[in-house]
């Protein structure tokens, strides 16, 4: 088949709808580069309690869905990407749904959540054949939808709708993998037999991860480089030899940009527009953000952070060296959410150093771009980082980033060497092993360019033209998906 595909898209969140991370952006842009490329592609979500009313559009119908011997009964919602004509289907159940977080409360996830995911993913293939469209390939994104490419495999096999449909599962995180206690498979709906090495068993407990991983037609994660670092014993969280076995079905592909949204020259969002070609209202930025930030207007170099505080993000690293880095004559604007020791951590050392450490915990779409905008430099110590979004966002906005060399950063940030300066690609600092010593000569690097305006410059204009569009990254999920349907 070579015209337009019909796109099954099913995810756990979706930009405006909900977010706790870069999965709801991915979910909501990749969905419309897709569409620019004329294929029909539909979404489906939990109808989740904090969703505003006006994007659950209408009710359309009745679904159900039988786990545990028992069927349950939910409705389906029709409603659509804003500013699109991309339809969204959300799942309404408020046993599961109406809640005050997506995933759990505090730290803690949902007791639930199997039976909850479970849930969503049967009763999206109940509902989907009501709507009288049939996808040519289901794209499923992270654990939480890791059922369906089982479901297909499994129970809806011989099924007159669902058998033989392909589908193709998205790795955005391995590190969250849907672990649950092996007593819980009757709530999956799926039979005992699957509880063995072969498929959902895992040291004794259910891996949905893993299913996803052995049953979808084709998988795929968001770089090339955390493609490979997953298939080996440093990254692959217990899954590298799964993973292994399906090497020649697991690709990387970057996740993009949705630029309609991060790009400096019509961002509304900050104290002045500008491009690679004219710097001046990035000048203004910076003030801009040093007053909102509550900080003293100054000359100095300014580093930003926009990330959630747990381990992975890398900020152990931030939080041991912060005070080392606090002693130059710096700023550093904090935004971001997570364990409660480095919320703590943060928060005391900013009392110690109010002029020059901001730090706000939450999360505010407004204050994320004047960082990304008002910021020379942008922190980025990921442990570990699938493909991250900030880096990219910080170079498109000249905020040079500085990396550990993983994942998707290692793919997207070229680090600034001599000769890398001499041929005009370097971007940003990367450093290559996780320490305090090394992250901070990647600091010291970065404040020695400050003072080099001509160097700072270049890493500015580099990052800001590379190409971070959506569109490439469409086109090589477009052929995954004919590959999938080649051999579903």
């Amino acid at each position: 088949m070579s015209g337009p595909l019909n796109i099954l898209y099913v995810s756990s969140e979706v930009v405006p709808f909900v977010k706790t991370g870069g999965l709801a952006d991915v979910s909501e842009a990749l969905p419309r580069a897709l569409r620019a490329q004329v294929h029909d592609v539909r979404v489906a979500l939990p109808c989740y309690g904090t969703i505003p009313e006006a994007l659950k559009g209408e009710r359309s119908g009745p679904c159900s869905a039988r786990v545990n011997g028992d069927t349950r009964f939910a409705a389906w919602r029709t409603s659509k990407l804003p500013d699109s004509d991309i339809p969204v289907y959300l799942i309404e159940h408020d046993q599961y749904f109406w809640r005050d977080h997506p995933y759990g409360a505090g730290n803690m996830e949902y007791p639930d959540n199997l039976e909850r995911f479970c849930f969503f993913c049967l009763a999206v293939l109940d509902f989907i054949p009501q709507t009288g469209w049939v996808p040519d390939v289901i794209h499923c994104h992270d654990w939480h939808t890791a059922p369906i490419p089982a479901y297909i495999k499994t129970r809806f096999v011989d099924h007159p709708f669902w058998g033989g449909i392909p589908t193709v599962f998205t790795i955005h995180n391995l590190a969250y993998q849907g672990r649950f206690a092996s007593s819980l498979l009757p709530k999956t709906g799926l039979g005992w037999e699957l509880f063995s090495p072969k498929y959902l068993e895992f040291y004794g407990d259910i891996n949905l991860m893993k299913g996803g991983v052995i049953f979808a037609s084709k998988l795929n994660t968001v770089s090339k480089t955390y493609a490979k670092e997953i298939q080996t014993d440093l990254a692959g969280n217990g899954l590298e030899g799964v993973l292994r076995t399906r090497a020649t079905d697991l690709i990387g592909i970057q996740n993009g940009v949705d630029l309609g949204v991060w790009n400096p020259v019509t961002d509304r969002r900050i104290a002045a527009t500008y491009s690679a070609d004219d710097l001046a209202g990035k000048t203004a930025c910076k003030p801009a953000l040093q007053k909102l930030a509550q900080l003293p207007v100054r000359e100095v170099p300014v580093y930003g952070v926009v990330s959630r505080l747990v381990w992975d993000k890398g900020i152990p690293l931030l939080v041991s060296t912060l005070e080392q880095m606090l002693k130059e004559d710096i700023q550093l604007i904090l935004l971001g959410s997570g364990d409660a020791s480095f919320e703590g951590a943060l928060r005391k050392t900013a009392q110690a150093f109010p002029d020059k450490l901001s730090v706000t915990i939450g999360y505010d779409e407004d204050l994320a771009h004047q960082i990304y905008a008002g910021c020379d430099f942008y922190l980025m110590p990921s442990r570990t980082e699938p493909c991250g979004l900030s880096q990219m966002y910080s170079m498109l906005y000249g905020t040079v980033p500085i990396v550990h060399h993983t994942g998707g950063l290692a793919d997207t940030v070229t680090d600034a060497t001599a000769k890398n300066l001499s041929n005009d690609t370097a971007t940003g600092f990367a450093f290559r092993t996780w320490t305090d010593r090394a992250f901070l000569n990647a600091f010291k690097r970065a404040q020695r360019t400050y003072r080099e305006a001509e160097t700072l410059a270049k890493l500015r204009r580099n990052g800001m033209r590379q190409d971070f569009s959506w569109s490439s990254s469409a086109k090589q999920y477009v052929q995954l998906f004919r590959e999938a349907m080649a051999a579903p």
